[in-house]
């Protein structure tokens, strides 16, 4: 089984559910309002990098806007490796969670 950090799944998921709105700030800004917590920049930046290298996410650049000054976005999509990944993390976890009681 191929491991993921319960951050790196977040990010992952994040991508999936932000679809063509998944770069670094959106992630940050979804982050923080779907837990409630400050999330700084590279507390996403490093596990982007390190999911890229594993080649569980690739990303491109995306189209130059005024709001940005010009700059381009560079955009992530999930990998079918990193799909692979998630539904292994996804499910270990639910195997744990069912034998699991109170």
């Amino acid at each position: 089984m191929k491991t993921i950090t319960r951050t790196e799944e977040m990010i992952l998921l994040s991508i999936l559910n932000l679809g063509e709105d998944a770069y670094l700030v959106a992630m940050k800004d979804y982050l923080e309002e779907l837990t409630g917590k400050s999330v700084s920049m590279t507390s996403v930046h490093l596990p982007l990098s390190r999911l890229e290298k594993l080649g569980y996410i690739e990303a491109e650049m995306g189209e130059a806007t005024a709001i940005r000054g010009g700059r381009r976005k560079k955009i992530y999509t999930v990998t079918k490796t990193g799909l692979e990944v998630l539904d292994e993390y996804k499910e270990m976890s639910d195997k744990l969670w069912s034998t699991y009681s109170r």
